[in-house]
Order: structure tokens, then C-alpha cells, then sequence
């Protein structure tokens, strides 16, 4: 690896990840969460800020939410939102000028909607959330950051976020891995210029139901399923693209990009980014050799 990785976390991260989870709508069904998350979020809003909400989308002025997270020193959304009321216009592009040569078209009414909806978020769903799910978050952050010295590079960025690659690329110096809860199983990736920044899925299981993980139970519904045992044998062969599996499958993009989705999220096949753009997938055979032990140790009861 050529470049800088480090692993972060404070609550602050996890608040856009939740507010990013109830925007991103037509990920709702592929989520941890219970099915009736976002309805029963949403009755916690007001009826103006359920209405943006739902106005909202995942663009481009959108990831550059996630660059002011990062570059807000702060820790919480009380913090980022006085810190973030303090900055004027020129501040903002002096901070966010080495990340981007591209800016919201209007910085100003940009900082306002990012201020005015932090503090809503804040003040109608984020305060409320479980503690427990902050604690283990932090306490992911830590076991990471435990182990990273002395774990090859490479290995320590596939296991921390389960199967992805970033490639080194002429202009990445830093890659930024923060554990996320609420958009679980899906990762979010942003890059801008010299920085990559991948809130992953920390696989953090609360509940206590006796049985398996989500996680490991994920890995065996996803082979269930006879084109996605086919993308595994194909990709035993050496790292394709999506359209090379397209036609190897002979099924419709869209179906073949849920089979992939689902491989990805169980952490059975490596995605490989250079920045933000997904290049190929590869097999991630080490998943598969776990994978026997998780049958065993449940029948077992280990």
C-alpha cells in the first residue's frame, strides 16, 4: 500500500450515516434494520422535516456533507453545528479547496441546509438512539486500530471492511475507515482528490436472539442461490467486471447486479475501487474456508 490508512470514529460519523440510511430510500430493503425502520422513524419528525427528507437525494452536494464531517474537528452534532455555524463562506472553500476542485453552487445556502438539517436530525431522532450502538462502534474503532500494526496492509483494510480493495492510485495519500451501524450491510464510499473516505459495515449484531450473527447468517443465504454459486466458479478464474459477469450470467443487469450486491454484502467476493469507481470483483476465498467453522460452531453450540 502507497498510501496513509486510518481508522476513525466519533458519534458525529454515525449521524450522517443514519440520516444518509433514511435518504437513501432505495436501499431500505437491503438493510439491517428492521423493515419498519424508516416508518417508524418518521414518526418521530415533524411533518417539515419528514417532507425534506423525502426531497432529499443522494448527489453530489450530498457527498460533500461527508467532507465536512470529516473536516469538522468535533466530535458530536452539537459540536459540528456550532463549529460549522462559525465558518464563513471563505473558510469553507479554503477547508474543502485541497479535497475538491469542484464546490456546492452556492457555499452559502449549502452551509445553512447542512446546518439547519443536522440540527433537526439531531434534535427529532439521533439523541435518542441506543447508546449500546455507539459504545460498539467505538469499541470496533479500538479493536481496528488494536491490531493494524500488525496486520500486512492489504489484509487489514479487506477484513476491517469485509472484501473491499482500494488500489493505490496516483493521487490517494489517505485512506479513512469509519464503522458504521445503521446503513449495515452497505459501505459508502467518497473520494476527493488525495482522500478516500469508507464508512463501513462494522457488522455489529445487537441482537440477542440465540442464534447465529446477521452477518454469518447472511453468508449462508447468499449461496443459496444457483447464479451466485456460477459468479463464485467464474470468478475463481481471475477478477471480471460487472458486464463480463453480465454475459457470462445471460441475465438482465439489474438481476445480476442484485446477485453481486448480495455476494458483496455476505464479504464472499473482493470489490476492487480505484477512488470511488468499482473496477472489478474478484473471489474472496478466505470467506469461504470461515465459513464451515460458523456452521459447525452454531450445531455445535461453540
Amino acid at each position: 500500500m502507497e498510501y496513509q490508512i486510518d481508522i476513525e470514529f466519533k458519534p458525529l460519523n454515525e449521524a450522517i450515516s443514519s440520516l444518509h440510511t433514511y435518504i437513501c430510500r432505495k436501499s431500505h430493503k437491503k438493510l439491517d434494520l428492521s423493515p419498519s425502520w424508516a416508518q417508524e422513524t418518521r414518526t418521530k419528525l415533524t411533518p417539515e422535516l419528514a417532507d425534506w427528507l423525502d426531497e432529499l437525494s443522494i448527489d453530489q452536494e450530498w457527498k460533500f456533507a461527508f467532507l465536512l464531517v470529516y473536516l469538522s474537528p468535533e466530535a458530536d452534532v452539537p459540536g459540528f453545528a456550532k463549529w460549522l455555524s462559525k465558518q464563513s463562506t471563505g473558510d469553507l472553500y479554503d477547508r474543502m479547496s485541497p479535497y475538491s476542485s469542484s464546490f456546492p453552487v452556492d457555499m452559502n445556502a449549502f452551509k445553512d441546509k447542512i446546518l439547519k438539517l443536522f440540527t433537526l436530525w439531531q434534535e427529532q431522532y439521533f439523541k435518542d438512539i441506543s447508546p449500546q450502538i455507539l459504545r460498539s462502534l467505538e469499541e470496533v474503532a479500538a479493536e481496528r486500530t488494536g491490531v493494524q500494526s500488525t496486520t500486512p496492509a492489504w489484509q487489514f483494510v479487506d477484513e476491517t471492511t469485509n472484501g473491499l480493495i482500494f488500489e493505490p492510485i496516483a493521487n490517494l495519500n489517505k485512506l479513512v475507515l469509519i464503522p458504521q451501524y445503521h446503513f449495515q450491510p452497505i459501505n459508502i464510499v467518497s473520494h476527493f482528490n488525495q482522500l478516500t473516505l469508507c464508512y463501513y459495515s462494522a457488522r455489529v449484531d445487537l441482537s440477542d436472539e440465540d442464534f447465529m450473527s446477521a452477518h454469518d447468517y447472511r453468508i449462508l443465504r447468499s449461496l443459496g442461490e444457483k447464479s451466485r454459486l456460477k459468479i463464485l466458479r467464474y470468478l475463481h478464474q481471475g477478477p471480471r467486471t460487472f458486464i463480463e459477469i453480465h454475459r457470462y450470467l445471460k441475465l438482465s443487469k439489474g438481476i445480476t447486479h442484485d446477485h453481486i450486491s448480495k455476494l458483496r454484502s455476505a464479504g464472499l467476493i473482493h470489490a476492487h475501487f480505484e477512488g470511488e469507481n468499482l473496477t472489478v470483483y474478484s473471489l474472496r476465498a478466505g470467506a469461504l474456508d470461515r465459513l464451515q467453522h460458523v456452521i459447525m460452531d452454531y450445531i455445535t453450540g461453540n
